[in-house]
């Protein structure tokens, strides 16, 4: 019976430690889960929180006393303070700052947050460790460069900043207009300093060329294009057609017709001379072409190559009328980039068949920069069943870097039809002087 009662108690003991350790473990768990909520919630609404909100201040100091130690929102504690201008102010949000990084020290962004408040104390020295710190944890990613070099540049450290810059733009493209915007405003528009500076990069030199021609320096962007091999103008060929299409829009045409052809979209094209001037080529539309034919499709007017009638080679292009009424037409349109004060000759043969209006077609050359007329060729005649040979002598204007083509009609009212078909054969421009 004693024996029993000894086994009693002591079963009775070890269910009053399984007890206890039991609240305990539960007492942890909540005083955890308490920890844990408390640390949650400080994180989410430093997370939540704009620094330039109005209540950032107020909700960085509730996160930071659920979560003290919480790098995010010790960080919204620092940002808040550094937007207001006070010296006391400031000074909080430096030593708020510090207290992240220590809790943080390997977030670089956090460096560089810390560099911004010091260098905006005059603290320049402790502002220059910060951005370095940051650069030294990110070696290899851009915006920690990017943001130390921009900080010599502000304290006239212009040869360590373009170092920090130069290396920025050599990996990003992202950076890369922004670092040679700053040196080319720096260096006053100094080409030989921007590229000097910039260095052999392939990518980079891609870069400077498009750069330039968004300068409207389509000279520089030409001869830039041209120091890469043919091996990296084909791996930089979506930046050449960027060139391309900006020089075309702003109407520098010369160096355009050079990217047109490099690059392949038009690999005939070249200036001073009338592409497919035969029309032996398939026609292409013409929104797809920037020196070839365009040739717009126009009701009651329609416009094809004729393989029955040719001049010389298998065909030509036809131009047949059926009750066009429109006093314009401005149409069979070409670029041709020419020499700046030069004189040409520009020729074509012509047929014509039943060609009836009081207002027949003409052969229009035009200024390309300015939409000046500079040659015009007589009404074109009713019925002439040989071909004849129509010459155009024209000199280029100072500003010209092209002309246009085209086909258009005397004016002869608002509602005035034509019927009638025209043959146009072998195009040629020559240069006379």
């Amino acid at each position: 019976m004693l024996k029993d009662k000894e086994q009693y108690v002591l079963l009775d003991a070890r269910a009053v430690s399984v007890r206890i350790m039991l609240i305990a473990a539960i007492l942890l768990a909540l005083i955890f889960g308490w920890f844990a909520v408390r640390w949650q919630l400080g994180n989410m609404m430093a997370e939540l929180t704009v620094p330039t909100s109005p209540n950032a201040q107020s909700v960085a100091q509730l996160a930071t006393s659920f979560a003290p130690r919480d790098p995010l929102a010790n960080w919204l504690s620092a940002s808040a303070e550094s937007d207001v201008s006070t010296p006391e102010k400031l000074l909080g949000s430096i030593n708020s700052f510090e207290k992240v990084v220590k809790l943080s020290p390997f977030d670089f962004q956090m460096w560089i947050e810390l560099g911004r408040a010091r260098e905006q104390a005059e603290d320049s020295a402790g502002a220059e460790k910060a951005y370095i710190r940051a650069v030294e944890i990110a070696p290899s990613y851009t915006y920690p460069r990017w943001q130390l070099g921009n900080f010599y540049l502000r304290q006239n450290k212009a040869d360590q900043g373009f170092s920090e810059l130069k290396q920025a733009a050599e990996s990003s493209a992202r950076y890369r207009d922004q670092v040679f915007s700053i040196a080319w405003d720096y260096y006053e528009q100094d080409t030989a300093r921007l590229e000097q500076l910039m260095g052999d990069s392939p990518s980079v030199k891609a870069g400077l060329a498009r750069y330039y021609a968004g300068k409207e320096r389509p000279a520089d962007s030409l001869r830039i294009w041209n120091m890469l091999s043919e091996e990296d103008k084909q791996a930089n060929s979506a930046i050449s057609k960027v060139i391309a299409q900006a020089l075309y829009e702003k109407r520098f045409f010369r160096q355009a017709v050079e990217f047109v052809r490099q690059i392949g979209i038009e690999t005939s094209a070249k200036a001073e001379t009338v592409q497919n001037g035969d029309f032996e080529k398939p026609l292409v539309d013409a929104n797809e072409t920037y020196f070839g034919w365009k040739i717009s499709s126009i009701g009651k007017m329609d416009v094809k190559p004729d393989p029955t009638k040719k001049y010389e080679g298998s065909r030509s292009l036809r131009v047949s009328f059926s009750g066009f009424t429109d006093p314009t037409l401005f149409n069979i349109l070409q670029y041709v980039a020419v020499e700046s004060g030069a004189t040409y000759q520009l020729s074509v043969w012509l047929r014509t068949e039943n060609l009836k209006s009081s207002g027949m077609p003409t052969l229009e050359i035009y200024n390309a920069n300015d939409e000046k007329n500079l040659a015009v060729s007589k009404p074109f005649p009713a019925d002439q069943k040989d071909w004849q040979q129509i010459k155009l002598n024209f000199t280029a204007p100072p500003n010209a870097e092209a002309i246009g083509i085209r086909t258009t009609r005397d004016f002869c009212g608002a509602d005035c039809p034509i019927f009638g078909t025209f043959w146009y054969d072998d195009f040629k421009l020559e240069k006379i002087k």
